[in-house]
C-alpha cells in the first residue's frame, strides 16, 4: 500500500480501468507501465551497509499519474471516441505526470534527507516503458539490466545510489484473486506485488556498500473512501527468510478498516494471505514532528498468534518525515526499523520500513 500519488488526481471522467477479481500477473511484463490505471508507483526501500561499517536506509519511489487514458485502451473498455471528440493521441501529448521521491537515513550521523521530483511525462523529462523495468525522472532511474538484475540510481544534493538488485525469491502477489482490496465496493483495490528480497551491492554515497531491499509496484485507479484516514504499511525481512507485509487501513474514528491485510512471505517465495483478524498491531509510544506537527505511532509490536509470530519493530530515528510540497503535496512519514523477536518459537532479528500516512489531516483527493 503506497503513498501520495491520489493526492494528484484529477477530477476527470473515469475511463481508466478499475482493479478487479480475476486479474493475472506475469512477469517481466508487469514490471512495466500499466496506462491503462490512473495511478501507479514502484517503490523501492532498502538496508545498506558500507564497507567501513556506515549504515544507511534508502527510499527511491516512481510514481505515475494518468490524466487522460490512452485512446486504444479506452476503446478497448467502452463505446471508441468520434475523432471529433479526442483527436488522435501523440507521445508529446500531457498523458501522465511523474512524481518522484528519493531518501537517505544516515543512521551513523542521525540525519534524515529527502529529495523530491515533479514531471510531465516525455522522453527527456520522465517516463515509464510498458513491458519490462524502464522507469526514470530526469536523472533518477530503475532499469533492467541484460542479465535481468535491476539498477537503481539517484543523485541529489549530498546523498546518491548506484546500486544492482538481484531478486532471491518470485513476485509475491498480495490480496487474493489478483486484488488487494482497501475499501468495500467495486474498484477500491489495486494490482499490487512485492519483490521482498533483494541482494543490493553497489554505491551509497560514494561508498561500496551491500545490503537488502524491497520493491512494490501497485497499480489501480480507486482512491480512499470518505470513511478513511490514511494507512499504517509495514515490510519485514526476517533472518529466517521470511517477510512480512501488512497494512492497516484507519478509518476516520481511529478504527481500523476491515479491509486492512497483509501476507507472510515464507522461505521458500509461498504467499500466505492474512486477514484483518489475524494481525495484531501495538504502537509503543508517539512522537510529535517538529515541521508538519502530526504526532505519530513510533515503534510497535506486531503479532501473528495463529503463525507464533511477536515482533517489535524499532526505527532507527524519529526525523524520518517527507513533506513533499514540490511535488504529491503529502506529508508522509516513511522509515528505516530494526525488527526483532520470535517467529514459530524461534527468535529473529531482520530490517523493515514503514510508512504512515494521514495523521496530518486526511489523506484525500482535492
Amino acid at each position: 500500500m503506497k503513498v501520495a500519488l491520489l493526492a494528484l488526481i484529477l477530477l476527470l471522467p473515469s475511463e481508466f480501468r478499475l482493479a478487479v477479481p480475476g486479474y493475472e500477473f506475469a512477469f517481466p511484463r508487469d514490471h512495466g507501465s500499466h496506462p491503462a490505471y490512473r495511478t501507479e508507483w514502484w517503490y523501492y526501500t532498502g538496508h545498506l551497509r558500507t564497507e567501513s561499517g556506515r549504515r544507511y536506509g534508502f527510499e527511491l519511489t516512481f510514481f505515475r499519474v494518468g490524466l487522460v487514458p490512452q485512446q486504444e485502451v479506452a476503446e478497448e473498455q467502452g463505446p471508441p471516441m468520434s475523432s471529433t471528440s479526442r483527436p488522435p493521441m501523440s507521445r508529446w501529448d500531457l498523458q501522465s505526470v511523474y512524481p518522484a521521491h528519493f531518501a537517505i537515513t544516515d543512521v551513523a550521523a542521525k540525519d534524515f534527507r529527502f529529495y523530491e521530483k515533479l514531471n510531465r511525462g516525455s522522453v527527456f523529462t520522465a517516463g515509464a516503458a510498458e513491458g519490462k523495468l524502464e522507469v526514470f525522472n530526469e536523472a533518477w532511474k530503475a532499469t533492467t539490466n541484460p542479465d535481468g538484475t535491476w539498477r537503481l540510481v539517484a543523485k541529489e544534493g549530498k546523498d546518491s545510489i548506484d546500486l544492482t538488485l538481484r531478486a532471491v525469491k518470485p513476485p509475491a502477489v498480495h490480496g487474493q484473486n489478483g486484488v488487494s482490496v482497501k475499501a468495500q465496493g467495486i474498484g477500491f483495490a489495486s494490482h499490487y506485488y512485492s519483490m521482498t528480497r533483494m541482494e543490493a551491492s553497489g554505491m551509497v554515497n560514494g561508498q561500496k556498500a551491500t545490503g537488502q531491499a524491497w520493491m512494490d509496484h501497485e497499480f489501480g485507479s480507486a482512491a480512499l473512501r470518505e470513511s478513511q484516514q490514511g494507512w499504517d504499511w509495514f515490510s519485514l525481512q526476517l533472518d529466517n527468510d521470511s517477510e512480512l507485509m501488512l497494512y492497516i487501513i484507519r478509518r476516520t474514528d481511529g478504527t481500523p478498516d476491515e479491509t486492512s491485510s497483509g501476507s507472510l512471505i515464507t522461505s521458500d517465495g509461498s504467499v500466505i494471505h492474512l486477514r484483518r483478524d489475524q494481525m495484531r498491531i501495538t504502537p509503543l509510544k508517539q512522537w510529535k514532528s517538529p515541521k508538519s506537527g502530526a504526532t505519530y505511532p513510533m515503534g510497535w509490536r506486531v503479532e501473528l498468534p495463529a503463525f507464533k509470530v511477536a515482533l517489535r519493530v524499532r526505527p532507527l530515528l524519529e526525523a524520518q518525515e517527507l513533506v513533499t510540497h514540490g511535488s504529491t503535496q503529502v506529508t508522509y512519514w516513511e522509515g528505516a526499523c530494526d525488527v526483532s523477536g520470535s517467529f514459530g518459537g524461534s527468535p529473529v532479528r531482520g530490517d523493515g520500513y514503514v510508512e504512515m500516512t494521514g495523521y496530518d489531516k486526511a489523506f484525500r483527493s482535492p
